[in-house]
């Protein structure tokens, strides 16, 4: 007896339904797409409020999942702070592998390495764990070899005849296209890790690509520690355009993954490595530089629609990641960072743990900007209503060195702060530490001016050692409380606190025995000369 057309079809779907019962889905394990934008300060989406910059596929993140208003970046320098996502440590605990453009040790097992062991496929594209030096050859046998981040899949490029960038400094990567490739060629039938590391926007940018598009001036909210002048309006628009591009691939990336059924079993986790590339901003420990956007969503799991105010490190990303996946820590070092997993599955909004008081971040070297090399190391500890800043060596300029030595000479000048004789800036030639940027030079040129000195002063003058900052009243960190009688009790809580961390978790910059090791770490990228600090004192 043969069976009907009908009937087959009955079987089918009564074994298809079987086969996908509700008790397995709910086994299923999570994929996870852990997206990272290079250089986006807190307040730019504009779930945030901000007019000036549309990002449609964070806001769908943040409002379909959890947005958390006090994300603290490991670090206000992208390696540093990449590192302490992977690993689950604060960047002094790294060695080599928490600085700039330096070696990645094996024994710094990220967690991408064990979801990979546990049954995971994983894989990046754009920007990993970077910038650091990964092995060579066999002579770098201490080194890691492939970035700590997972295995590049950044080979589909856009090319001349296809090219929709709107601006020619916006990486040639094609995000989406890789992501795509990456799970139909290399995921099988496995869940994934998939590291979507945007180069944006990082600098430098088209300057005046905002002209191609509806923007306007007027809709800038200029920060209170930059002058409000049309340059620095400019810049920020330019800006704009490179976030919205980076959200436009985050956005193709959950329209796929909702056209095969995938978006609600994948935990989206929307990031920044550190705030914006603007002076007084990155390479800062204030609320711009180490202040990022936070947005995760998994409705099958993670209440909706909730604003959680608890701080939230970067050193909680892999201990929380490891736990949702139900992966082992086993292999890795011990971890500084707790995992947030209770906060996620929470139903509460603002504050959901009030144990959860404090996160920590820090710099040591950012740029090749002063004298052998040396850093500006900080130390820097973040509630949810302050932030108060150990300026390690508060003789050294935060902004790197106002001149520079000419390169093939050994003791001819560039001139001082970077202005040729024509009152022209040159970004490379003093302050290093700010990238260049139409912003930075603007401020320079006109650092005599009445109306900007205050904000040349607040990005490149010497610092106290201490500094706190309500961030409440106070947002653009402008009044150093530090010292004042009327915050004592708060400054010494928080400085009690900090110290504390940083001699838990073996900060040498604190419990040694080599106070200064970081300067000594060898930095694999260009390198600038700067003269001794006695010349200074001539």
């Amino acid at each position: 007896m043969k069976f009907s057309s009908i009937a087959l079809y009955s079987t089918w779907m009564l074994f298809t339904s079987l086969a996908c019962s509700p008790t397995e889905k709910e086994t299923q394990r999570p994929n996870i797409l852990f997206v990272i934008s290079d250089d986006q300060s807190f307040a730019h989406t504009s779930f945030a409020g901000c007019d000036f910059v549309n990002t449609p596929a964070f806001d769908r993140v943040a409002a379909e999942g959890v947005y958390f208003t006090n994300c603290i970046a490991g670090s206000p320098g992208c390696a540093p702070s990449r590192s302490a996502i992977v690993t689950g440590r604060y960047h002094w605990q790294n060695e080599q592998s928490g600085q700039h453009a330096a070696p990645w040790l094996k024994k710094h097992i990220p967690f991408i390495d064990l979801l990979d062991d546990d049954g995971y496929a994983t894989g990046l594209t754009g920007k990993g764990v970077a910038p650091f030096r990964y092995a060579r050859d066999e002579k770098d046998s201490l080194w890691r070899a492939t970035n700590a981040a997972g295995i590049h899949h950044s080979n589909i490029r856009y090319t001349a005849d296809n090219d929709p960038r709107p601006a020619n400094q916006i990486s040639e990567v094609n995000y989406f296209d890789n992501f795509v490739h990456f799970m139909e060629n290399v995921r099988g039938d496995k869940p994934f890790f998939f590291w979507y590391g945007g180069s944006e926007p990082h600098r430098a940018f088209e300057q005046d690509s905002w002209k191609r598009t509806d923007k306007k001036l007027e809709d800038v909210k200029v920060p209170g520690f930059f002058p409000d002048h049309e340059i620095v309006r400019g810049d920020l628009l330019d800006y704009a355009v490179e976030i919205e591009w980076f959200d436009l691939h985050l956005q193709k990336m959950m329209d796929y993954l909702e056209g095969i059924g995938e978006l609600d079993n994948t935990i989206i986790i929307v990031t920044s490595d550190n705030g914006m590339a603007f002076p007084r901003a990155k390479a800062n420990s204030y609320e711009y530089g180490v202040h990022v956007p936070l947005a995760i969503r998994y409705p099958k799991s993670f209440p909706t629609g909730r604003i959680v105010e608890d701080p939230i490190s970067f050193s909680d990303f892999a201990p929380t990641i490891l736990e949702l996946t139900g992966t082992s820590r086993e292999g890795m070092l011990p971890m500084s960072g707790l995992s947030i997993t209770h906060i996620l599955k929470s139903d509460k909004q603002g504050v959901v743990d009030p144990a959860k008081k404090y996160v920590f971040s820090g710099r040591e070297r950012h740029s090749s900007s002063r004298y052998a090399n040396w850093g500006y190391p900080q130390r820097a500890i973040r509630s949810k209503d302050y932030i108060y800043i150990w300026n390690v060596k508060p003789d050294r300029w935060p902004a790197g060195d106002p001149i520079r030595i000419k390169p093939g000479t050994e003791d001819e000048m560039f001139p001082m702060y970077g202005i040729d004789e024509e009152g022209i800036h040159h970004s490379e030639w003093a302050y290093t530490d700010i990238d260049a940027a139409p912003t930075k030079s603007f401020i320079i040129e006109n650092m005599k001016n009445e109306s900007v000195a205050q904000f040349f002063e607040m990005a490149h003058a010497k610092r106290p050692e201490f500094e706190l900052y309500n961030i409440v009243d106070d947002p653009y960190n402008l009044e150093n409380l530090a010292g004042n009688p009327d915050y004592a009790a708060i400054e010494s809580e928080l400085k009690e606190a900090l110290m504390a961390e940083l001699k838990k978790s073996k900060d040498p910059r604190v419990v040694g025995p080599d106070t200064e090791v970081f300067d000594s770490y060898i930095r694999y990228s260009p390198m600038r000369e700067f003269p001794h600090p006695s010349f200074y004192d001539r």
